[in-house]
């Protein structure tokens, strides 16, 4: 049997409906910053910050509380109906004409995708019970969202040059559409679980089970050390690059594909060194090369696409095997609650970084 999770057909559908939100959903992330500054000009930063703050807020927020009932409704008509709204929030982005109507909107869709995402990454495991796919799977998961980090704004300029920003938020939500039709024929597991716990308990399962398992406590703090160096990378990039040493936007650009360039190589070798080792010991090698990195960043400033490149390495050296702790350590009947507390977690501390 072929060990490639693409030979399962199930998961070659659900990985399609990823690949395809997630080149629309970049799309989008290009022409939601020049909304932002048609909107406020010089105040965009301030706008297109508030929006990515309230995106976070959305994740730590609503994750927990979808996840708490997301093993108790159909899942490909929860999948389903997750996209369509997304696909009908987006349409509505380019008519935005103050602030608050961005604020709104922006909110409402990542309320969605805090649905969908943990959602979707806990039906994986499921699609593909045996460790040896689905540690691929989540290779090629993190490969998709290095892809998308590098072709989203190259696919974007090149739209841009035939087309308004306006189209692109129509794209994104034409791919939520494409999603939806993925995962329509799909015949995916649904629950029957049943229970009369009340509404709390079941919010708070996912969290208080996340946290009192030893190893998830493990993974949130390499999850932190993870995010604090993403945050280093996203918010101080164009600060070292173009205010430091005078360079260009192609440098910038450069040195971010650094950092992708070091989570890609991760992603394609990590699978064969987990086939005979634990998880153990490349998530500790990530969060320690994560420290010393940041640690060495003011004397190393000079060789920056170095240190972003073992900041990329760090970064996937954690990220790419975390999925297969989140299965170890959830049942089928409580994965979408552990996955989703992950999700909720580890975004806090991307709102802290």
């Amino acid at each position: 049997m072929s060990t490639s999770p693409l030979a399962d057909p199930t998961y070659r559908s659900l990985f399609a409906a990823h690949v395809v939100s997630l080149a629309g959903t970049g799309l989008a992330t290009v022409a939601l910053a020049l909304l932002a500054f048609d909107l406020a000009g010089g105040d965009a930063g301030v706008v297109l910050g508030t929006a990515l703050a309230l995106k976070m807020v959305a994740y730590v927020g609503v994750a927990p509380i979808v996840g708490a009932f997301a093993d108790r409704l159909p899942r490909k008509a929860f999948l389903i109906s997750l996209d369509l709204a997304r696909a009908g929030i987006v349409v509505l982005i380019p008519f935005a004409s103050e602030p608050w109507h961005l604020y709104t909107l922006v909110f409402a869709l990542n309320a969605c995708s805090a649905g969908f995402t943990p959602t979707f990454q806990a039906t994986i495991p499921e699609v593909l019970p045996d460790d040896e796919r689905y540690t691929r799977a989540l290779s090629l998961s993190r490969l998709a969202y290095d892809l998308e980090n590098l072709a989203s704004p190259a696919l974007a300029a090149v739209a841009l040059v035939f087309m308004s920003y306006d189209a692109l938020f129509a794209a994104n939500a034409a791919t939520f559409v494409i999603s939806a039709l993925f995962i329509a024929p799909l015949a995916l597991r649904k629950s029957s679980i049943g229970g009369t716990d009340n509404g709390w308990s079941r919010v708070s399962f996912g969290i208080t089970a996340y946290l009192r398992t030893p190893r998830l406590r493990g993974l949130l703090a390499l999850a932190a050390a993870t995010s604090f160096g993403g945050a280093m990378v996203i918010v101080n990039t164009v600060v070292y690059v173009r205010g430091e040493f005078g360079g260009s936007e192609v440098d910038t650009a450069t040195t971010l594909m650094a950092f992708g360039a070091g989570s890609m190589v991760v992603a394609l070798a990590l699978p064969a060194f987990l086939d005979r080792f634990s998880d153990r010991t490349p998530m500790l090698a990530g969060g320690f090369l994560i420290a010393i990195a940041l640690a060495m960043t003011p004397l190393l400033s000079p060789s920056l696409l170095l240190v972003w490149l073992l900041l990329g390495v760090g970064s996937s050296l954690v990220q790419t095997p975390a999925g297969r702790l989140l299965k170890r350590s959830s049942h089928d009947d409580g994965r979408a609650s552990i996955f989703a507390a992950h999700f909720a977690l580890s975004h806090a501390c991307w709102l802290v970084a």
